[in-house]
């Protein structure tokens, strides 16, 4: 792995694995520079492809990337799944096949079980996450992740590890008022991540409210972002690529900032 990408502290069980990328580490020119991984942002397709090279023999496993729509679909994965299949979410029980998510602001959010008997990833956007009255690309993903489990729901939830990546966080993700209304409606606590911004606007904590919905869902083993400054991707530019920071700097028509991925699988 390059030493600029970022590998899960949390309790994984053996023969689990998880990456995350960073902008270091590829052959991408500027303003892609240089790990990027994302092939619908305007850069050259050869450099995607070898940084998506470079990916797959960093991680030994075959990563599958999914055309992500900001939805809550989710796709089982096997070794003839093929590439950019529309969904915002993926899980696999098959070894050395990587769920991947792209992202360059949004929330990647990574589960697996205490067996490691499987793992599944999720790209939670705010649409994504918050879904249609409640119920979104986080609990699409666990009840998929969950259907081949003997226990009950309940059991299963005690024995998942979710792991969130960086995204951008609560002091730069302004948004409306409409939007902390869809996710208040559902859920009374979330109006805790939200804060008061200019008339009419609210910061909102994106883990924060990742974090809600895996609680409501029965999950307690929660890793990773927390919050806090570092784990921002809007203010680590040196770091981290991020959408809301960097879109139409070179003027030419694409959001000109690279895509980072949030890779698990099994060995």
């Amino acid at each position: 792995m390059d030493e600029n990408w970022l590998i899960p502290e949390w309790p994984a069980p053996p023969g689990v694995r998880a990456v995350f990328t960073t902008r270091q580490g590829g052959v991408s020119a500027a303003p892609w520079g240089s790990m990027n991984l994302g092939d619908h942002v305007g850069d050259a397709p050869a450099q995607v492809a070898a940084n998506r090279a470079l990916l797959a023999q960093a991680t030994g496993a075959r990563p599958v990337f999914l055309q992500q729509v900001h939805g809550s679909a989710v796709l089982r994965l096997d070794e003839a799944t093929p590439q950019g299949q529309p969904a915002d979410a993926a899980t696999t029980s098959q070894r050395g096949i990587a769920c991947t998510i792209m992202v360059a602001d949004c929330l990647p959010v990574l589960l697996t079980d205490v067996d490691g008997s499987a793992v599944a990833a999720a790209h939670a956007g705010w649409r994504g996450l918050a879904g249609q009255q409640g119920h979104g690309v986080l609990e699409q993903l666990c009840e998929r992740f969950w259907a081949p489990a003997q226990q009950g729901r309940a059991q299963a939830a005690i024995n998942t590890i979710a792991w969130l990546g960086p995204c951008i966080g609560p002091a730069a993700f302004e948004v409306g008022a409409e939007v902390r209304a869809v996710f208040v409606e559902s859920h009374p606590g979330a109006a805790a991540c939200f804060t008061a911004g200019a008339p009419g606007k609210y910061f909102a904590d994106l883990a924060g409210l990742a974090r809600l919905r895996l609680q409501a869902l029965g999950i307690t083993q929660m890793f990773g972002n927390d919050g806090s400054a570092a784990w921002c991707t809007v203010g680590n530019a040196s770091r981290f690529f991020s959408h809301r920071r960097d879109a139409g700097v070179g003027g030419n028509g694409f959001a000109t900032t690279g895509r980072m991925a949030a890779c698990i699988w099994l060995e």
